[in-house]
């Protein structure tokens, strides 16, 4: 049985990947090249990108695009829409304007905030699966897939790996890990991955999960932060306000079978509390979860507690 890792830098986060397969050629090249695509075209601060494309046509035209790209637009649409969800990918106007996480971050003014908050209404997203086009109404809006994409990537090339009859894989793309089949370092096959603790250096954990073919995605405020004006700003934003959500939740890591899922609710749920958090969990099936508060305090949802280790 052959072993293939790889380690490289893309989509602002260290990308490792490890399988294990019987074939005669090496896969993980290709994996690379393929993330390395996605990241291409699927960008929003890369004009020449796919999606900047749809971007730059907003309030002129649809357009057609590929229809991995249009899946995932689609999916990010239909969880944006709910009023409880604080996912939302037609954010990117308020992305681009705070710029959190970037040498360039600002805090714009409350008046042109007002004005963004005009352009992010995700009803204002047009398809049409028949011809697979996307249509922005409205000029100055912008699709920001950055909440979703990730997952999206991990669960394709996870695919990929399937079709070439990999036997073991670890996917791990900088806060979102997904596993398939055992593990070979530990004999009851399931893999242990950790939660990062929000107030330690990168590498010490909150707490350590036994998981087998799922996924494991944490999302937290610490993330990417900009000291602005003498006030600490955080990437993640209330679109009622237009400002990066007041919250007491730290993180929220959601385990599930498909990676894009765990992406989803990490988002959808941050803006509400950690109690709300877990309650909702606890009546969601094949999602478990867990919240650390800005307290220190860490709560889990009741399905998670066999796989707790520590």
């Amino acid at each position: 049985m052959m072993e293939e890792n790889r380690t490289c830098y893309l989509m602002g986060t260290v990308i490792k990947l490890w399988i294990q397969h019987d074939q005669k050629d090496e896969l993980l090249p290709e994996a690379e090249r393929r993330l390395t695509d996605y990241e291409k075209r699927f960008s929003a601060n890369d004009d020449a990108s796919e999606l900047m494309v749809v971007n730059h046509q907003a309030g002129v035209a649809p357009v057609q695009v590929d229809k991995d790209l249009f899946e995932l637009i689609q999916l990010g649409k239909k969880h944006s829409l709910p009023k409880t969800s604080f996912l939302n990918i037609a954010i990117g106007p308020l992305i681009q304007a705070w710029h959190i996480g970037f040498d360039d971050a600002s805090r714009p003014s409350d008046q042109v905030i007002q004005l963004l908050l005009q352009r992010i209404n995700p009803q204002d997203i047009y398809m049409n699966e028949e011809n697979e086009t996307v249509f922005l109404k409205k000029k100055g809006m912008s699709l920001d897939l950055g909440a979703i994409a990730k997952g999206y990537f991990a669960d394709q090339l996870l695919t990929y790996f399937k079709e070439n009859h990999v036997s073991s894989a670890l996917i791990d793309l900088g806060g979102n890990v997904l596993t398939y089949g055992d593990a070979s370092k530990h004999e009851d096959g399931f893999w242990r991955i950790g939660i990062q603790s929000p107030f330690s250096q990168r590498g010490e954990l909150a707490a350590v999960l036994k998981v087998k073919n799922q996924s494991v995605v944490t999302s937290g405020i610490y993330e990417r932060t900009n000291r602005l004006n003498g006030k600490t700003f955080h990437h993640i934003f209330d679109q009622e306000t237009g400002f990066p959500l007041e919250t007491n939740v730290a993180s929220v890591t959601i385990v599930s079978e498909k990676s894009v899922d765990g992406e989803i609710w990490t988002t959808r749920l941050f803006g509400k509390s950690a109690e709300e958090i877990i309650d909702l969990l606890n009546d969601m099936d094949e999602i478990e979860g867990a919240v650390i508060t800005q307290d220190g305090e860490f709560l889990r949802s009741k399905a998670l507690a066999s796989q707790m280790i520590s």
